[in-house]
């Protein structure tokens, strides 16, 4: 059994971890503000005697140093962060204390306290708008918000510790993750959760060009399984990789599925294309098979059936 600390752990993806983590085995340590996160997203492993939780935030000086030095977790999934794109472009600031420093914070607490190893919830964001696919862990980087950039500092910051420190940190770039608990009120969420909403409300949906844009659409329950890996498998080196399928889906396929789900729903719409919007994105996936003896196993159809049934 490994201890396992989860800070934003109440979030989309941190809940989606935790719980993954006690149904194999491992206690858990659970840090949120619930700035973004949900106490609801954790009812099943707070009923766990193997969870524990702390409410507070990462960036607030002593917080993250004080339940890592009391409990002493084997390592540290680092999920916390300001998820908003848009929100990293209105307040930059906010954007810098949430994802460089608070990610310098854990990086010092796993210094100070033994910590081992740390798993970063990087981003696809580092790469930009990349125009050679499949995306490699090599593809040039040119992030295009201060929230990439701020993900790309922090790998950065977290590989540099590992390598000074003898610590073994895994930086996980997640591709476009969808699935239950995704907040489709929040300003970062994916195109698939606005949709489930507006098929759950029989409202139609629009599609911004013609719905040949393509996304490398993961489930959140792979990418829970791929943070359980990089945080418990006993032969993980430091290193990078894309948390994706290596499979390319257009908005069109996604509407055929809800289209079949909800066969009463209105018929979709077609606006003008959105500027700046990226038109493909596709990774690599080997990589973090190789590293963690990770692939993806659910299927975008598979993962929006269990979305569509789970509301």
């Amino acid at each position: 059994m490994a201890h396992v600390f989860v800070t934003g752990a109440a979030g989309f993806i941190g809940s989606h971890t935790v719980d993954r983590l006690l149904a194999a085995g491992h206690a858990v340590i659970g840090l949120d503000n619930f700035r973004t996160g949900r106490r609801a997203n954790l009812a099943a492993a707070l009923a766990s005697p193997h969870f524990s939780f702390h409410e507070g935030d990462v960036s607030a000086p002593g917080t993250l140093a004080e339940v890592v030095s009391a409990t002493k977790p084997d390592a540290i999934i680092h999920l916390a962060a300001l998820v908003s794109v848009q929100e990293s472009m209105t307040n930059p600031d906010l954007n810098y204390a949430l994802n460089i420093h608070a990610t310098h914070l854990v990086a010092e607490a796993a210094r100070l306290h033994a910590v081992h190893r740390i798993v970063f919830a990087s981003s696809a964001a580092i790469y930009g708008d990349a125009s050679d696919f499949p995306i490699r862990e090599s593809t040039d980087k040119k992030p295009i918000s201060p929230y990439g950039s701020a993900k790309l500092a922090s790998e950065a910051l977290l590989l540099g510790h590992g390598a000074a420190f003898g610590l073994t940190v895994r930086c996980q770039r997640y591709f476009n993750v969808f699935g239950p608990r995704q907040d489709p009120a929040s300003p970062y969420s994916g195109v698939i959760s606005i949709f489930d909403r507006r098929y759950r409300d029989g409202k139609g949906v629009t599609i911004y060009g013609d719905g040949q844009q393509t996304r490398d659409f993961i489930s959140v329950h792979d990418v829970a399984r791929a943070n359980v890996l990089a945080a418990t498998a006993p032969t993980v080196s430091s290193g990078v990789a894309n948390i994706c399928t290596g499979r390319a889906t257009s908005l069109l396929e996604v509407i055929g599925v809800f289209a079949r789900h909800y066969p009463q729903a209105p018929a979709f719409l077609h606006g003008a294309p959105r500027t700046g919007d990226i038109l493909h994105s596709l990774g690599a996936p080997e990589h973090a098979a190789a590293a963690l003896g990770f692939r993806a196993e659910v299927s975008v159809e598979e993962g929006l059936s269990e979305l569509i049934r789970s509301g």
